[in-house]
């Protein structure tokens, strides 16, 4: 993608997906700050017990300015799962989201994963549209009120 670069995790980056997690489902969807404390707590767990082959995708723009993120862990050696995916308000529609995905699902692929699973909830239309757009099944939902919204908590499954 044109003018956007994806690297690695580096310091100060987990501040940057915490805070932004934050304040985007805040703003967006009125998550309070257990939202934050959670998306903390994945973090965290990623950068204490990373293995191989789980990897993070920071997306930077020509000035080195975060515009996206998009995280995988291996829950098992043949599944992939999505985690911590982020694209900065400016920058949706402009392909992004489809250049993290398509990197998570190449990586998942070349690493030896037979299907990416995912948990997100309903309320996140766009995303759920570019999972099902992407080969996504949605394999079901349930009624719950989380981060003081009530909502459809939903897990998602691309066999590979």
């Amino acid at each position: 993608m044109d003018g956007i670069s994806l690297r690695d995790l580096e310091p100060g980056d987990a501040g940057w997906v915490t805070m932004r997690h934050g304040e985007l489902y805040w703003t967006d969807e009125g998550y309070d700050i257990a939202f934050e404390a959670l998306v903390a707590g994945i973090l965290s767990e990623f950068i204490r017990d990373r293995r191989p082959p789980e990897r993070a995708w920071i997306a930077t723009d020509d000035d080195g300015r975060r515009v996206g993120c998009v995280f995988t862990t291996r829950p098992a050696a043949d599944t992939a799962k999505l985690r911590m995916f982020l694209v900065e308000p400016e920058m949706r529609g402009t392909g992004l989201a489809q250049h993290l995905l398509d990197t998570l699902i190449s990586h998942a692929r070349d690493t030896g994963a037979v299907r990416v699973v995912l948990w997100t909830h309903e309320s996140h239309r766009a995303a759920g549209k570019l999972y099902r757009r992407n080969g996504f099944r949605l394999l079901d939902e349930t009624p719950v009120v989380a981060f003081g919204q009530p909502t459809l908590e939903q897990n998602w499954v691309l066999d590979l």
